[in-house]
């Protein structure tokens, strides 16, 4: 085996790991919440050292916040490979539907939305950042565009409508119905997919 191939399987298993300290830590963000979180807990689900763990994030704070940019990054690939051929409502209906499917099988913690300081940690990470602005400035289009076409109320504000879409990305709701009624995941998804757009009148 040639040096380069070594370093290849180095940096393959490097990744492999991180992507793994990763899923642990969306794991554990959800159900705990970063305050309570430690480096220690990310360790153990993954069955590493905190030495080792370390050799990946200096922080706890860099660890959710490239937890958070995979997610991120991860809605915009997803984005990226809808077909052109959809209309704006069925781009933001698709991307929703992604969202849900992805928290129901717990890869969506509620972070940032009810913490105040990661909140604040994040808005200090400029990669973080960057990600949301784009994000957030093909869903703005997405809704302007919705609302020229009526597919969505043209006289709400489109702060309004793309804040509540927001919200609806980690709505309680969804866990609520995943514990406690007897409905399927394509059930649930389908059912908060209608209330998100039609409204429950």
């Amino acid at each position: 085996m040639s040096i380069f191939s070594q370093i290849s399987f180095k940096d393959q298993a490097f990744k492999l790991r991180e992507n793994a300290i990763l899923d642990a830590t969306t794991a554990v963000l959800s159900s705990k919440g970063f305050d309570l979180m430690t480096m220690d807990d990310i360790a153990g689900v993954v069955g590493i050292s905190k030495p080792s763990l370390y050799k990946h994030f200096k922080s706890k704070e860099d660890l959710v916040g490239e937890a958070l940019i995979r997610l991120i990054d991860g809605a915009i690939e997803y984005m990226a490979q809808l077909d052109d051929a959809l209309s704006p409502i069925g781009k933001l209906s698709a991307l929703l539907e992604w969202a849900l499917r992805v928290r129901l099988a717990g890869g969506m913690p509620f972070l940032p939305s009810t913490s105040p300081q990661v909140r604040e940690m994040l808005m200090r990470n400029m990669r973080y950042v960057l990600k949301v602005m784009k994000l957030n400035g093909q869903l703005e289009k997405l809704v302007a565009a919705a609302q020229k076409t009526g597919d969505l109320n043209p006289d709400l504000p489109s702060d309004v409508i793309l804040f509540s879409y927001y919200s609806r990305t980690c709505d309680p709701a969804a866990e609520f119905l995943q514990k406690f009624s007897k409905m399927s995941t394509e059930d649930i998804v389908t059912h908060m997919l209608k209330v998100a757009f039609n409204g429950i009148k």
